[in-house]
C-alpha cells in the first residue's frame, strides 16, 4: 500500500526567526540558507508577515517589502510563499481601518507572496470576513484559521473540540472565501487528543478535499505527537523548520519529523541528505546571532501560562535588554491569572503580547494595580468579542483606569470612524515629514507609526543581537567613542582570550549575556552629568523610574512647576509606553536623564523641589 505524502511548510525564515531571534534577522545573512533549502527541494516557505514586518523597520533598518522581493528572487517563481496576517490587525498589534487592510493584501501580492494565513486571536469571526475577502480579491490564496491553545489547568468554557467546531461553523456560515483551513496552536499547548478530535470533526464538517493545515510549536514538548495526531485525523499539511530555528520555541525540525514518521503510513517527500546540507548552511549563516538558551529548550511550565514560542524569546530578550530577566519566572506565573480573567483569547499575537504586558505590570507594580492599555482595551471589547466574558472586576478596573466604556461594536467599524487611523491620516503624516507618498510608505506609516517614520527618515535604530568579536591580537585597539545614545562596544583580552563587551546605560553585555549594573564613582560624587555633587536635601524629592526601559520623551524642563501624577517622562518597555509621574507637587530643579537613554529600574530621573 503506497504511503501518504505529507505536505509541509518550512517556517524557518519567518516563524523560526521570530521564535528564536525576536524576528531580528538581516536579509543578507539568511539568503544563502534559503537558497540551500530551495536546492534541497523545499518549495513551500513562510516568507513574511507577523512580527517579520514591523521588526524589520523597528530593529533591522530594512524595508520588509524589499525583503519579500529578495525572498521571491531567491526561491524562483514557482515556490509557494506564505505570510501571516492577524485579521483586522494585519501585521501589527493595533487593529486597522478598511483601506489599510485592503492595501495590505494588494501590496503583499505585488511583492511576490502567494498565500496569506489569516487569523484572529479572539476567534471572533467578524474580524476575518473583510480581511479574508481582501486577500482573495487581491489574487492571493486565503488560508483561514481557527486559533488553538490549552487553557491553564483548572479553566474551562472554551478551547475544546466543541468550541473549535463552533468557530469553524461560524466561518462557514459567514461565507468567508478560503482556499485552505488552518488550525494554529502558537503556544504548542493543545493536547494531541484534542488536536485529533478537532481535526476529525472539521474533516466531517468541511467539503470533500478541503485542504487542512495544522501548525504547532515544540515549546511544551508535544509537537511531534500533535502533528501525528493531526495527520491521523485527516490533516494534509503541517509546519516544520530547520536548525538552528527548530525545536524549543519553534516548529519541530524536518529531520525530527522525518525520523518520527519512519515505518508509518506517512512520509515526507524530501531528499533528507540535501536537507541536512541546507541545515549546515543555515547554521553557518546564523553563527554570529545570539541564541537565547530558552529558544532551544522545552518549557514544562508553558501549559500554565501559556506563552507562544513566537512571543517567548521576544519577551525574554526585552527583559535581558532591561536587566530584569530574573523577573521572568514571576511573569510566567502571573500570566496564568491574566489569561484566566481576560476572556480566554488565544495566546497568539497580538493577544499573547497583551497577556504578557499585563503580567509584566502585575509583577512590576503589584497585582492589577496598573492595567496595560492593550489588555484593558481587549477586555473592554475594542479588539472584538472574547470567547467568554472577562472577569467583571477586571472590566471595571480597565474602564476606570483607561477612561473607556465597554463596547460591542465591531473594531473595523470603529477604526473606519477614527480620524487617527487609515490612509488619509498616514498621507497627512508623510506630508508633515516631507516624505514621498507611495502605497508602501502609506502602509509603513499606518502600521508602524513613529518608528515607521523614523525608518523612512533614515533614523531607525539597529537592534539586531549579534555577538561580534575581533581577531585576537596582543594589543587591544583603542575604543572608538560611541555615537550619542548608542552602546559603547569593546573587545577586552584577558589571558589571551577575547571578550566582547557593550555598555548601554546600566546594562552590560558580555559575550551575549546581559547584566544590570550600578556604576558609582569611588569618590561618592553623583554620576557624570549631574551638576550638584551633594545629595538632595530634605526639601527635595527624587523622581525614580518604576521599571527599566528606553526613555522616549522628556515632557518637562528645569524650572517648570508640576502637579502630582503629571507624566514627567515616557518610557518604552515591553512594547508599551509607560509614563513616569511626578510623586508630589513641585518645581523641576534638575533633570538627570535625556531622551534616548536606557533607564534602569529605580534609576534617579529628576529632582523636584
Amino acid at each position: 500500500m503506497p504511503k501518504k505524502k505529507v505536505d509541509f511548510m518550512c517556517t524557518a525564515f519567518r516563524d523560526g526567526f521570530q521564535s528564536v531571534y525576536g524576528a531580528r534577522v538581516l536579509t543578507k545573512d539568511f539568503l544563502p540558507a534559503l537558497e540551500a533549502a530551495r536546492h534541497a527541494g523545499i518549495d513551500y516557505f513562510e516568507a513574511g508577515g507577523g512580527a517579520r514586518f514591523q521588526s524589520l523597520y523597528f530593529y533591522c533598518q530594512e524595508d520588509a517589502f524589499d525583503m519579500m522581493d529578495a525572498f521571491r528572487a531567491t526561491v524562483g517563481p514557482d515556490a509557494n510563499l506564505q505570510t501571516l496576517s492577524r485579521g483586522v490587525n494585519v501585521v501589527g498589534l493595533d487593529s486597522q481601518s478598511s483601506d489599510v487592510i485592503k492595501l495590505h493584501a494588494e501590496l503583499f501580492k505585488k511583492h511576490g507572496m502567494t498565500t496569506i494565513r489569516n487569523f484572529d486571536a479572539l476567534n471572533d469571526v467578524n474580524n476575518l470576513i473583510y480581511s479574508g475577502q481582501c486577500i482573495v480579491d487581491a489574487g492571493l490564496l486565503h488560508q483561514v484559521v481557527v486559533t488553538m491553545m490549552e487553557l491553564p489547568p483548572g479553566c474551562e468554557g472554551a478551547h475544546d473540540a466543541d468550541f473549535y467546531a463552533k468557530t469553524l461553523q461560524q466561518i462557514l456560515d459567514a461565507d468567508i472565501p478560503y482556499d485552505a483551513v488552518c488550525f494554529k496552536d502558537a503556544s504548542g499547548t493543545a493536547v494531541p487528543s484534542k488536536v485529533y478530535e478537532t481535526i476529525k470533526r472539521a474533516r466531517k464538517m468541511l467539503p470533500a478535499n478541503t485542504y487542512i493545515h495544522f501548525h504547532t510549536h515544540e515549546t511544551a514538548g508535544v509537537s511531534v505527537l500533535a502533528n501525528k495526531a493531526a495527520l491521523d485525523a485527516g490533516a494534509d499539511a503541517i509546519d516544520l523548520s530547520l536548525a538552528p530555528c527548530s525545536g524549543g520555541t519553534c516548529q519541530p525540525d524536518i529531520l525530527v519529523m522525518w525520523h518520527a514518521l519512519r515505518g508509518s503510513e506517512y512520509e515526507l517527500d524530501i531528499d533528507i541528505d540535501k536537507v541536512r546540507e541546507a541545515e549546515e548552511v543555515f547554521k553557518e549563516c546564523m553563527k554570529d546571532y545570539f541564541l537565547p538558551p530558552e529558544a532551544v529548550a522545552v518549557e514544562p511550565l508553558i501549559p500554565w501560562s501559556p506563552m507562544p514560542g513566537g512571543a517567548l524569546t521576544a519577551n525574554t530578550q526585552m527583559l535581558r535588554d532591561n536587566g530584569i530577566m530574573d523577573k521572568y519566572p514571576e511573569m510566567i506565573r502571573a500570566m496564568g491569572d491574566v489569561v484566566r480573567l481576560g476572556g480566554y483569547g488565544t495566546s497568539v499575537t497580538p493577544v499573547s503580547q497583551f497577556y504578557f504586558q499585563q503580567a509584566f505590570n502585575n509583577v512590576m507594580f503589584g497585582p492589577w494595580e496598573k492595567i496595560a492599555e492593550p489588555y484593558g482595551q481587549m477586555v473592554l471589547g475594542y479588539f472584538g468579542k472574547t470567547p467568554v466574558p472577562p472577569d467583571p472586576k477586571i472590566v471595571e478596573l480597565a474602564s476606570t483606569q483607561l477612561g473607556l466604556e465597554p463596547t460591542l461594536r465591531a473594531p473595523l467599524e470603529m477604526n473606519d470612524e477614527d480620524p487617527k487611523k487609515g490612509l488619509e491620516a498616514a498621507r497627512k503624516t508623510l506630508k508633515e515629514h516631507s516624505l514621498p507618498e507611495s502605497d508602501e510608505n502609506l502602509f509603513i506609516v499606518a502600521t508602524c507609526g513613529a518608528k515607521g517614520i523614523a525608518f523612512l527618515e533614515g533614523k531607525a535604530e539597529l537592534g539586531v543581537r549579534k555577538v561580534e568579536k575581533t581577531s585576537k591580537s596582543d594589543t587591544v585597539p583603542a575604543a572608538t567613542p560611541p555615537a550619542p545614545n548608542q552602546p559603547a562596544e569593546y573587545t577586552v583580552t584577558v589571558n589571551g582570550k577575547d571578550y566582547f563587551l557593550a555598555f548601554n546605560g546600566n546594562n552590560v553585555v558580555v559575550d551575549g549575556n546581559t547584566y544590570q549594573v550600578a556604576l558609582t564613582p569611588r569618590s561618592g560624587s553623583r554620576a557624570p552629568g549631574n551638576s550638584d555633587p551633594s545629595p538632595p536635601s530634605a526639601a527635595t524629592t527624587v523622581v525614580q523610574s518604576q521599571m527599566p526601559g528606553l526613555l522616549l520623551r522628556v515632557n518637562v524642563k528645569p524650572g517648570e512647576r508640576v502637579r502630582s501624577g503629571q507624566p514627567l517622562f515616557v518610557l518604552e518597555a515591553m512594547k508599551m509606553e509607560v509614563p513616569v509621574p511626578a510623586p508630589v507637587d513641585g518645581v523641576v530643579k534638575e533633570l538627570l536623564v535625556q531622551a534616548g537613554q536606557q533607564i534602569a529600574n529605580h534609576q534617579d530621573m529628576a529632582v523636584l523641589g
